[in-house]
């Protein structure tokens, strides 16, 4: 089970965006990827299409492996992440702090 779900805000922890925050767009594949707005960005030639009809290149967000990110919290730090049952409904806590994410 992953514990980083889509619009989550997370920090890059591995690789040249190390230290970045950003807040996640998509899981992609299995769940072992993640697309993370403004982060990782690469270049890719595109022909024209329906949608663009220019064609070009085109900037857009790469896949991070899930393993390179982590969660952040209200204070902005990077935080692991554990499961509790409050009122018989399973929630994100972060393990530092103990408080509900």
């Amino acid at each position: 089970m992953n514990r980083i779900k889509k619009d989550d805000r997370v920090m890059v922890i591995a690789g040249k965006e190390k230290g970045q925050i950003g807040r996640v767009l998509k899981l992609v594949k299995d769940g072992t990827r993640v697309l993370v707005e403004k982060l990782n960005m690469v270049k890719r030639h595109t022909k024209p299409s329906q949608q663009n009809t220019q064609g070009g290149i085109v900037e857009k967000e790469a896949p991070i492996h899930i393993s390179n990110v982590m969660l952040i919290d209200d204070a902005d730090r990077a935080v692991r992440v554990g499961y509790r049952d409050e009122a018989g409904k399973k929630v994100r806590f972060a393990r530092q702090t103990g408080k509900t994410l």
